[in-house]
C-alpha cells in the first residue's frame, strides 16, 4: 500500500490514481454524504446537532415513527422539499462519465438517499440506504416513487390506506438484503474500489472498502480529509470530489 501523500504530490497522486483505474475492466464506486454537500444539500442539523431540539438519531428510528408518526413525517418532508432546489454537481456528473467508460464493468454503490446521482445521469446504481423520494406501506409493503410532492403529515397508502412511511433504511433497521448483496458482490468482483466523500465510519457500508481490499482490489479514496479509511488506501486525494473527479476524467 502507499502512504497518502501531501499536497505536493497532488498531481502525482492524481496520475497514479488514474493508472490504477485505466488498468481496470471493473471498477465500484462508494459514495457518502460528502459528495451530495457539495450540492448545498442541507443536512437539517442545527446547533448540537439537534432539529427541532430532537437528536436527528431520534427521528429516524422505528420507535420515533410508532411513538410520533407526524414529526417523522415532518422531518423527512422537509428533507423531500431541499431535494427541489439542489442540483447534482461536477463530482456526480465526472461519476457518470467514468459509468461510460466501463459501462457493464460499473457499479456505484451508494449511503446517500437523495437521488443525486440518478439525477445526473448514472444507470447502475445501488442505493442501500434507501431513497428519500420513495414511500413504503406500513400495510401492503408497496412502494411508490412520490418524487418531491408534498405529503401530509400522516400520508396514507392509495391502495390500502394504510400510513406510509419514508422507503429509507433508519438507525436500528437492517440493510435490505438484495441491495447489500449486489453491493458485496459489487465491490467483491471489483479491480479498483472509488470512494468518495464518506467518513468510513458507518456500518456496514464502510466494510465494503475492507472487503474490496481483501479481494486484491486496489482503493483510492476521494474526501476532503483524512478518514479512518485512508491509511490502508493505495491512494489518497484530499480536496472536493468536484473539482478532483473531473481532473481525474481528463487523466484517463
Amino acid at each position: 500500500m502507499h502512504d497518502p501523500v501531501d499536497s505536493s504530490g497532488f498531481d502525482e497522486a492524481l496520475e497514479r490514481a488514474a493508472r490504477l483505474v485505466r488498468a481496470s475492466q471493473r471498477l465500484a464506486v462508494l459514495t457518502g454524504a460528502g459528495i451530495s454537500a457539495e450540492s448545498g444539500l442541507a443536512t437539517f442539523r442545527g446547533a448540537g446537532g439537534l432539529w427541532e431540539g430532537h437528536r436527528v438519531e431520534d427521528v429516524a428510528t422505528p420507535r420515533a415513527f410508532e411513538a410520533d408518526p407526524a414529526l417523522v413525517w415532518r422531518f423527512y418532508n422537509l428533507r423531500r422539499a431541499n431535494l427541489a432546489k439542489v442540483l447534482p454537481n461536477p463530482g456526480h456528473h465526472a461519476l457518470v462519465q467514468i459509468e461510460q467508460r466501463f459501462q457493464d464493468g460499473f457499479t456505484l454503490v451508494t449511503q446517500n438517499v437523495d437521488g443525486l446521482h440518478q439525477a445526473a445521469g448514472s444507470l447502475n446504481v445501488l442505493e442501500i440506504h434507501g431513497a428519500l423520494r420513495r414511500v413504503r406501506c406500513t400495510g401492503c409493503g408497496r412502494v411508490e416513487d412520490r418524487g418531491v410532492e408534498a405529503l401530509s403529515e400522516l400520508p396514507s397508502c392509495r391502495h390500502c390506506g394504510a400510513l406510509l412511511r419514508p422507503d429509507v433504511v433508519w438507525f436500528e433497521e437492517m440493510l435490505p438484503p438484495g441491495v447489500w448483496s449486489q453491493a458485496e458482490r459489487a465491490v467483491q468482483r471489483c479491480q479498483c474500489l472509488l470512494v468518495v466523500g464518506t467518513s468510513a465510519v458507518v456500518y456496514p457500508a464502510a466494510g465494503l472498502i475492507d472487503q474490496a481490499r481483501r479481494w486484491g482490489a486496489r482503493v483510492i479514496e476521494v474526501n476532503l480529509a483524512m478518514t479512518e479509511a485512508t491509511a490502508s488506501v493505495d491512494v489518497a486525494l484530499h480536496g472536493p470530489s468536484g473539482t478532483i473527479l473531473p481532473d481525474l476524467i481528463k487523466r484517463l
